[in-house]
């Protein structure tokens, strides 16, 4: 059996497998690293419907002679679904209350809603918070989709604005200990929450700029991979500690491990030493 992958022929070995749907299973899953989405099978000339589909993946491969994938960039069907989640929130603002309170069980079997929580749970989230009981305004929704679309259409743009937001997160981290020694609750949470929602940001960026093939596999990268797995090991030991009330530990890791760390990382992936 012949595989191509949109349209040209693709260096696949079958090992082991007998069936297309065996077939299927690697190959998304190669897929998935490579940035790509399956989005349409053909079967010697054949295209496979929804209603075809369980039987296409019972066939086995020795009585086909070419399977012909369509793959679609998930960048693209990321730009598609949060286009079409904003003009959720339009329909949603222009329905009447009695409308809105079913709303919610419609839109979450929608294809922008489906893909938005396999690839974006969070966001679907701060959707399902504000079609389901209102807890965001419409209006904050469509800044928060506006910000992602905007880290998916122009990342570059996005990771370099980002830089204030990162020094000043490291800024306030350094700052930590000094607030909660001197009482400063209210102030120590809200870095806590903004160090969360930056660092958040910082990694939805960078993936995308991994995506889209603007960072490419060198030393550099592997530099960084290394400096983020290590960074992601302290920041659990950080949020653990102050879900312990451990104050001492909180200051000292985000003072002289988390600022730092933070800022060398993005350092590192801007370029800079």
């Amino acid at each position: 059996m012949e595989i191509k992958i949109n349209g040209r022929p693709a260096d696949i070995t079958i090992d082991n497998e007998k069936t297309v749907a065996e077939v299927m299973a690697g190959i998304e899953q190669w897929l998935a690293g490579s940035g790509h989405r399956l989005s349409g099978i053909t079967v010697d000339g054949q295209a496979a419907d929804i209603s075809s589909m369980e039987n296409v993946f019972a066939k086995e491969i020795d009585t086909i002679k070419t399977l012909d994938l369509s793959t679609t960039p998930i960048t693209e069907l990321g730009i598609m679904s949060l286009a079409n989640l904003y003009g959720d929130i339009e329909e949603y603002d222009g329905l009447s209350f009695s409308e809105r309170k079913r709303f919610f069980e419609d839109w979450k079997t929608r294809p922008q809603a489906v893909f938005a929580l396999e690839q974006m749970p969070d966001l679907f989230s701060f959707f399902e918070n504000t079609f389901l009981n209102g807890a965001f305004s419409t209006q904050t929704l469509r800044s928060i989709t506006e910000e992602r679309l905007r880290e998916i259409e122009t990342p570059v743009d996005e990771f370099s604005n980002s830089r204030p937001l990162i020094e000043e997160t490291c800024a306030r981290l350094a700052d930590l200990p000094l607030d909660i020694q001197t009482g400063k609750d209210s102030r120590a949470a809200q870095t806590i929450q903004i160090f969360s929602s930056v660092t958040e940001k910082f990694f939805r960026v960078y993936r995308q700029l991994e995506i889209q093939g603007y960072i490419v596999q060198n030393a550099a990268k592997e530099n960084l991979s290394g400096q983020i797995n290590e960074f992601s090991g302290t920041v659990m030991e950080f949020l653990q500690a102050y879900e312990k009330n451990d104050t001492v530990l909180v200051g000292d890791l985000a003072e002289y491990e988390i600022a730092p760390r933070l800022q060398k990382i993005y350092n590192t992936a801007a370029g800079e030493k």
